[in-house]
């Protein structure tokens, strides 16, 4: 599942033709780190990170996290926690040990995280996104309404911890998507 096709790129820059195939998807492959860094994972894919254990829950730093593949001690030798005894709450990505503990070692956990499907609202936030960063093709004649300019696509002031790359436009779609700070 991709967070924007080629043909959906295509669709909102009105590109016909595949002589800026090659070019246009670098674009569309760098929206997904930029749409992401706000809202977590979009593409449903695997993640591992080392949780140091205090309690009988941890939590992971990708959500909505989808499922637990494995965890383990990551620096004792041991075996995988029997995942049966593991609950996950994939909004939060908060792990319970139902009847132990995480404390006193590190875990390596590995886990999926994302969504089944990308929310119309982010795909369109994505869409937006491109057009805004295409707009850097046509240098002088950026302001022309056939690449998406004029003064309502303008970005005139930074958006704090974004500079100019995101329209506020994009981060308002994005909004109910957001992930709590420390978490993406």
């Amino acid at each position: 599942m991709a967070l924007l096709t080629l043909d959906e790129a295509k669709a909102q820059l009105d590109i016909d033709g595949s002589g800026e195939d090659t070019e246009l998807q670098v674009y569309v492959d760098a929206l997904t780190a930029a749409i992401e860094r706000h809202v977590g994972p979009v593409e449903t894919r695997e993640f591992a990170e080392t949780i140091e254990g205090r309690s009988a829950a941890m939590c992971l730093s990708h959500i909505p996290a989808v499922a637990l593949v494995s965890v383990a001690p990551a620096v004792e030798t041991g075996d995988d926690l029997d995942l049966s005894a593991l609950v996950l709450d994939g909004a939060t990505g908060i792990v319970r040990y139902r009847g132990g503990s995480f404390a006193g070692t590190l875990w390596r956990v590995t886990y999926t995280a994302g969504r089944g499907e990308v929310p119309a609202t982010i795909n369109l936030a994505a869409r937006i996104l491109l057009q805004h960063l295409w707009r850097t093709q046509y240098g002088a004649s950026r302001g022309l309404s056939s690449v998406g300019g004029g003064d309502d696509y303008s970005v005139t002031e930074a958006v704090p911890g974004w500079g100019y790359a995101i329209p506020n436009r994009v981060l308002q779609l994005l909004e109910p998507y957001k992930v709590p700070p420390g978490v993406a």
